[in-house]
């Protein structure tokens, strides 16, 4: 059996054991790649699987060629120019540092309108004010268990019985008791609740404790036990879930004030693009149509419109200047190549380009622009998957969060199971999953056009420049696949 973190084991999860650098790799046997790719994949599929509960069903690798050493991890770094055209004359990209685009897109957008939802309807968006209680909970006193309110010291005298719902019997006496069920309302003189389970009535027709009597306020759940009216329950800005729904009841809402989910129009670029069937001849299938509406509405988005567009810049201007959203999303042509319309129309349309470039791969050609007349925000995403998928990441969602009413949530810190080669001088995102230790593990397939890493990835790990060794501590994206 393989031991977590040796060479063994991260080998079999798909995991980079060895540099993935900017150096190609040194030929090996195909055969053998085959079967290490496979198995590798099969692995990472696995480790995925097994920690979510679900069963792994990757077909199995091929058995590697007796005698064949595993394959080196092949390089997947992004140093290789993109696109391999000269850039566009006058055009020249001003990377922005990484975590400095983010401070940028955070700054970009403001909280959208407020509104009034019903609770269902106001699931998914944040709270456009503190959501303070508007009664004390519990707004009596209740008991916490089915049993025998019970007054003053035993044996006690039972009568008549409360259930939840209904308004209790006159005040108890000492000496006396009566049946109550687990959030009832208490009687008036109610000492204590004593358990069904730790009581018995007696032949002379009292009612006996048999563990002892319970002490003062046992089982009992005082008014005001978890807020008094007007505390503060949640902050501006928390993000109704579900379990928010639920305390909004339980104070008392029938509405929240929250603020509205960013409208989202997607325009998705490329004559090379399918729709369906094998790629082949050019041509190659488009991953991001079906990947990012479903993605951004996980995010906090309201995707209302997703077009496909062809290599036009006629067509890419009309689109841009007749969308109503709050963010126009667009894939591809966001470099210098023959076809790549994204600059000079923004810059026709008289947009305020806010980041033209960012030192991070995958996706360093990525674009931030405010559009004119107050028209809302633009992210060009590179066309390359991943390097989208670090877009997204990178501009998208801190613009997003902002536009939402949403503070930025702190990264998850967690230590890294392996060295992970870094850029030069740009940030690197690689694709990470989590162990049974909660230690991140890189992912092989980190290449920007590869979605068969952030497929199983539970979130990008931040790889500053220059790299980073074994055991050090990497903050993780989450991508919120989750919340699918």
């Amino acid at each position: 059996m393989s031991v977590p973190g040796t060479p063994d084991e991260t080998r079999r999860r798909g995991i980079r054991d060895t540099p993935a650098g900017p150096d190609t790799a040194p030929p090996v046997d195909l055969a053998a790649a085959e079967a290490a790719v496979d198995d590798e994949l099969d692995q990472a599929l696995a480790l995925a699987n097994a920690r979510r509960g679900r069963p792994h069903r990757h077909a199995p690798a091929t058995p590697r060629p007796e005698g064949t050493a595993p394959v080196p991890h092949a390089p997947q770094d992004t140093d290789i120019p993109h696109p391999p055209y000269p850039p566009r004359p006058g055009h020249v990209h001003r990377d922005t540092p990484w975590p400095e685009a983010r401070r940028i897109a955070a700054a970009a957008g403001s909280p959208l309108r407020r509104v009034l939802k019903p609770l269902p309807q106001a699931l998914g968006c944040a709270l456009a004010e503190p959501l303070t209680a508007l009664t004390d909970l519990p707004s009596f006193d209740t008991s916490a268990m089915d049993g025998w309110a019970v007054a003053g010291p035993g044996p006690w005298r039972p009568e008549g019985r409360v259930l939840a719902g209904e308004r209790a019997l006159a005040a108890l006496p000492d000496g006396h008791a009566t049946g109550i069920a687990t959030g009832a309302l208490l009687p008036a003189g109610t000492t204590a609740v004593l358990r069904s389970e730790y009581s018995r009535v007696g032949a002379d027709g009292l009612l006996h404790a048999t563990r002892g009597g319970p002490g003062p306020g046992q089982d009992v759940r005082p008014r005001g036990q978890e807020c008094r009216s007007g505390d503060e329950l949640l902050a501006t800005g928390a993000l109704v879930t579900p379990a928010v729904l639920g305390l909004a009841a339980a104070a008392g809402y029938d509405e929240l004030p929250v603020t509205v989910r960013p409208a989202v129009e997607i325009l998705v670029i490329g004559d090379e693009l399918l729709d369906r069937g094998l790629p082949g001849s050019g041509r190659v299938r488009d991953a991001l149509g079906p990947f990012l509406p479903a993605w951004l509405t996980a995010l906090g988005a309201d995707v209302v419109a997703y077009r496909r567009l062809k290599d036009d810049a006629g067509l890419l201007r009309e689109a841009v200047t007749a969308s109503g959203a709050d963010l126009v999303v667009t894939t591809g042509g966001t470099a210098g190549g023959p076809v790549d319309f994204l600059h000079p129309v923004l810059e026709g349309i008289g947009a305020r380009l806010l980041v033209d470039g960012v030192a991070v791969r995958p996706g360093h050609p990525m674009v931030l622009a405010g559009l004119p007349g107050g028209g809302g925000h633009l992210v060009g995403l590179p066309g390359n998957p991943l390097a989208a998928v670090s877009g997204v990441l990178t501009l998208a969602v801190p613009l997003m969060r902002a536009l939402a009413g949403r503070p930025a949530p702190v990264p998850s810190a967690v230590r890294l199971t392996g060295d992970v080669p870094g850029h030069p001088t740009d940030t690197r995102l690689v694709p990470v999953v989590l162990d049974e230790e909660l230690r991140a593990v890189p992912l092989r397939f980190s290449g920007p056009a590869m979605l068969r890493g952030i497929a199983t990835a539970d979130g990008m790990a931040v790889i500053p420049p220059g790299g980073a060794a074994k055991g050090d501590t990497a903050a993780v994206l989450e991508t919120g696949w989750g919340r699918l």
